[in-house]
């Protein structure tokens, strides 16, 4: 489907054009075209190949999708594929938008993601100075708004961590906490799928052979570059953090499991005591003196309650009751 196809020359919008212009306009060499579609089918990219001339290869990974994040060269003009990560309920949904950039055009195809990028055309139309560098600045705003919209999802996983561990130590399901813990892992590998390539990328777009659509705005690529670092490191951070809380929530069970043991063990003890000595006048030998006693068996359960209080303090003061 198609969004918006619109010319522009000297930063500024000259005319909503036809798909059946845009050849027009992309021969004049003193304009470019700007050109956004959503989930177009397989003519809708043929047309477009025809329009601009783009490689076979880059429509293919373009018609494909699920593609790794990359930045590609062919001849005079770039491909790349950008992941798009939304949060939808307690999962993620990548998307993807693919850019195809020439000296004079721009052509941005967005799959499986619902956020558009209306607020950046606005943004590069008001500031036509910038929009004056052409094809290449639009591609950054394009890029440096998809890494964007990195950080609320960023935002949004560490609060949820945050949650679990609130959970963890306040005595939740062992379970549920470890469940929750790699379910956020797996978020964090997703988002690390989008960024880190993407890292490798764009460092290629600011330092080095600079491709010739990017020639003059090095300096705003080396902004998104150092995004992406943050993001990354960030990302890593925050791996390493729930790696941590997996280990505190396994050495809480385990806690948990030896302060039962302990409990148990001090019960035994307690019972053990009784059933040793109720066991030994128990066997029915003839010569046992105290079977005679007039008060063997009241002196007999007092023996038991004095130990087993004597050792049931003892386990009150140490901790194990």
């Amino acid at each position: 489907m198609l969004i918006n196809c619109v010319a522009y020359q000297d930063g500024r919008k000259i005319a909503d054009v036809a798909k059946e212009d845009i050849s027009l306009y992309v021969a004049r060499p003193e304009c470019f075209i700007w050109v956004a579609l959503k989930e177009p089918d397989e003519a809708e990219l043929q047309e477009m190949q025809e329009e601009f001339g783009l490689h076979e290869l880059a429509v293919e990974d373009a018609h494909h999708g699920h593609q790794r994040p990359k930045i590609e060269e062919y001849g005079d003009s770039l491909f790349a594929v950008l992941q798009t990560v939304e949060v939808t309920g307690e999962e993620l949904r990548v998307g993807e938008v693919d850019v195809f950039v020439g000296r004079n055009y721009i052509l941005s195809i967005r799959n499986l993601t619902e956020q558009g990028f209306a607020n950046v055309r606005a943004r590069c139309e008001r500031d036509p100075e910038l929009l004056k560098h052409g094809s290449g600045f639009v591609f950054y705003a394009l890029m440096d708004a998809v890494v964007d919209r990195y950080f609320p999802v960023l935002d949004a996983l560490e609060q949820e961590l945050e949650l679990v561990e609130q959970n963890i130590f306040k005595g939740g399901s062992a379970r549920a906490n470890i469940e929750a813990l790699y379910a956020l892992k797996q978020k964090l590998m997703v988002l690390k799928h989008a960024v880190a390539p993407l890292l490798e990328a764009v460092s290629r777009l600011h330092g080095g052979r600079i491709p010739q659509v990017c020639q003059g705005t090095q300096e705003y690529y080396r902004d998104v570059y150092d995004h992406l670092v943050r993001l990354n490191q960030s990302i890593d951070a925050l791996r390493d953090m729930v790696v941590t809380a997996l280990s505190v929530n396994l050495s809480l069970i385990t806690l948990h499991e030896s302060e039962n043991t302990k409990r148990l063990a001090a019960y035994a003890a307690l019972v053990a005591v009784p059933t040793m000595i109720a066991g030994v006048y128990g066997m029915n030998f003839q010569h046992m003196p105290e079977l005679q006693w007039q008060f063997g068996y009241p002196l007999s359960l007092a023996i038991m309650v004095a130990i087993d209080t004597f050792l049931y303090r003892r386990f009150r003061r140490t901790g194990w009751l």
